[in-house]
């Protein structure tokens, strides 16, 4: 399996943690250059498709855990991820070069309500937004503007959804709106082309439980198409989560979690008529413990 070690990347995050106060802190560590050279050995194999990420999660107790893919849709043992974050109300991984490659790139929200960026490879942790308390839903699908830098979505208590495009130093733009409506969805959710024309593209699930295809235009301006339904049954999931290619094949996947607590992999497929595959187990119960899975 080619990847880049976790431990690599985790040292040279070197014990990041997100207060209570929405602080930052951070050292370089000594993990950099090994990091650096395990991350270019995996951008050759990679088929460039899709971004890969480690699946992160937190518990009850605000511990992070990383989860690495086997290469095969399944996940490896848990090991120590980026310690404690007991302030912590979302986080999203990024893809900030946007090489399909991860760099344990994040973006965190504090219970603060501040947005704080991580890029432990460059050194940087700082705080980038402030005042987004009125935002229930907050993750990056990727590039959604037809810039490099992957943008930030969020929707507020009105249901509108919101678009902040990402600068190359991973500061964001004031808020765009997208559109108002989205507050019928109880997820929404993506990471990457979910139907193969090289667009980001996201899914949401409406109270029925109907899942939703918005595919991406690449405009800022527009950055969705009109939905297109995928189909029912949706609501046996308490979780959905935009995963990106967890199995090498340079499709982007979904993982979901059910109300007994597995977890479960819908593999893409490149199609925007049918952009999954059957779901597959990957993990027993258990994963209700975390709060947040990202």
């Amino acid at each position: 399996m080619h990847r880049l070690p976790r431990v690599a990347a985790a040292a040279a995050a070197a014990a990041l943690v997100v207060t209570a106060a929405g602080a930052a802190v951070a050292d370089e560590g000594t993990g950099r250059a090994a990091a650096m050279t395990a991350r270019q050995r995996l951008a050759r194999v990679l088929p460039g498709d899709a971004p890969h990420f480690p699946l992160e999660v937190v518990d009850g107790a605000g511990k992070d855990y990383t989860y690495m893919w086997d290469g095969k849709g399944g996940l490896e043992r848990r090991t120590e991820g980026l310690g404690d974050l007991p302030g912590l109300r979302a986080a999203t991984q990024v893809d900030t070069d946007s090489d399909n490659v991860y760099d344990s790139d994040a973006y965190f929200l504090t219970a603060d309500h501040k947005v704080i960026l991580s890029r432990p490879l460059d050194s940087v942790h700082r705080q980038v937004a402030s005042g987004w308390g009125g935002y229930d839903t907050f993750f990056s699908p990727g590039d959604l503007g037809g810039a490099k830098q992957p943008d930030l979505l969020t929707r507020d208590g009105q249901g509108v959804l919101w678009l902040h495009l990402a600068r190359e130093d991973g500061s964001l733009t004031g808020a765009k709106k997208v559109g108002p409506g989205w507050g019928q969805y109880t997820q929404i959710t993506g990471k990457g082309d979910l139907t193969g024309d090289g667009k980001t593209d996201i899914v949401a699930r409406d109270k029925d439980g109907v899942l939703w295809l918005y595919k991406g235009t690449g405009d800022w301006a527009k950055p969705f198409q009109g939905r297109t339904r995928i189909g029912g049954g949706w609501n046996q999931f308490n979780l959905l989560l935009g995963a990106g290619d967890t199995d090498l094949d340079g499709r982007a996947d979904l993982v979901a979690r059910d109300k007994s607590g597995a977890l479960w992999r819908y593999k893409g497929t490149g199609k925007a008529s049918a952009p999954f595959a059957a779901k597959e187990k990957i993990g027993n119960s258990g994963w209700n413990q975390y709060r947040i899975v990202y």
